[in-house]
């Protein structure tokens, strides 16, 4: 396994450890429940070190960018950030990734701790007609997520960068905790608000207990990937290998809005023909009665126990003490109240198909 820069203090905070995409990664600390609500109500620093960040640069980093993902990067100004994905030449999805314009000819890609050799591999043979310059930093940088309704008011005391004003989906690059040239996002993956902190890895420790001092007076909790699940399965985010994959076509996966074809990209003429035709299967968000739990992999089926579908994620949400879930269901099915089962062995529980997200704020 791998081990991120914040090893030791997730080891001496106590955190229980767990082997996640290949990285030694804190699941929990003081409890999901616990740290769950505190990200809701207060602040919560997640260790996301394990993302992956390529700089793609050069006159031709423009073209690579538009021709390898689906959204439309001809809308992005200079410190923009672009929800978006890699079409394989299946219909599906190599992964989900963030696009950072840094300027007309450099560009970073955020990409699942997962599939760091897996994107590389595939960008690099895509490359080879663009020539753009490529540069794999995912070893050299670390990334804290400090999100919550009281990080904006904690993290400003470490930087000048005025954080308030730092829109949703843009960044700036800038000092922050008397370290210079660090990355500030606001991109989210919980729904609370907060930050993303890129920074190079001797830093960490630095950043780390500056923030921790920062968030003293509100609350501030680290927190593991078990609570960031179910905050953002409360929000309905997408997690690769979960609810999309290599064999889910991104409309298939509600993600037309990140799939725009004003532009040729991989694969596009068979995504732009599954638009016309219409998808047979659609990605839902369910609640589910009673306590019983739907998780990953569980079958959907109809009232007469019939596989119709699979689910892709579920929990018991904390916010709402509701058990919801994502999957994927027939087309005909996908509309808000639509009654589906779920299989939980030897019993079929009634769910019923809601809009997104669960948890309203």
């Amino acid at each position: 396994m791998k081990n991120t820069a914040f090893k030791e203090i997730h080891e001496n905070l106590g955190a229980k450890m767990i082997d996640f995409a290949g990285f030694n990664m804190p699941i929990q600390y003081s409890g999901l429940i616990e740290e769950h609500k505190n990200v809701r109500e207060n602040m919560g620093v997640f260790d996301v070190s394990h993302m992956g960040e390529f700089i793609i640069s050069g006159p031709n980093a423009y073209n690579l960018v538009e021709y390898i993902t689906s959204n439309d990067v001809s809308k992005l100004e200079d410190g923009k950030i672009q929800y978006s994905c890699l079409p394989n030449n299946d219909g599906g999805i190599v992964d989900d990734l963030l696009v950072y314009k840094i300027s007309t000819e450099m560009y970073m890609l955020v990409v699942n701790g997962a599939n760091i050799d897996k994107d590389w591999e595939w960008i690099t043979n895509k490359n080879e007609q663009f020539k753009a310059g490529l540069h794999n930093l995912s070893n050299q940088y670390s990334l804290l997520a400090v999100q919550g309704p009281k990080a904006v008011e904690a993290l400003q005391t470490l930087t000048s960068v005025n954080l308030s004003e730092l829109k949703f989906y843009t960044f700036e690059v800038g000092t922050f905790a008397g370290i210079h040239d660090v990355t500030i996002s606001a991109t989210g993956y919980t729904g609370a608000g907060g930050f993303e902190i890129y920074f190079r890895n001797e830093n960490a420790e630095i950043i780390w207990n500056k923030i921790f001092d920062a968030g003293k007076e509100f609350n501030i909790m680290p927190c593991g990937l078990a609570s960031r699940d179910t905050l953002r399965l409360e929000m309905g985010y997408c997690l690769y290998g979960n609810d999309i994959d290599d064999t889910t076509s991104p409309l298939e996966a509600g993600l037309g809005w990140i799939t725009k074809f004003n532009n040729k990209f991989n694969n596009s003429d068979y995504l732009a023909k599954q638009k016309e035709e219409g998808v047979t299967k659609k990605l839902v968000a369910f609640e589910l009665e009673g306590k019983r739990v739907a998780r990953h992999g569980y079958d959907i089926v109809n009232k007469e126990g019939v596989k119709i579908g699979n689910v892709t994620s579920g929990t018991m949400s904390p916010s709402l003490n509701k058990s919801i879930g994502m999957g994927y269901v027939p087309k005909e099915l996908s509309k808000a109240d639509s009654e589906i089962f779920i299989q939980i062995r030897k019993n079929i529980i009634p769910a019923k198909v809601v809009k997104l997200p669960f948890y309203k704020g």
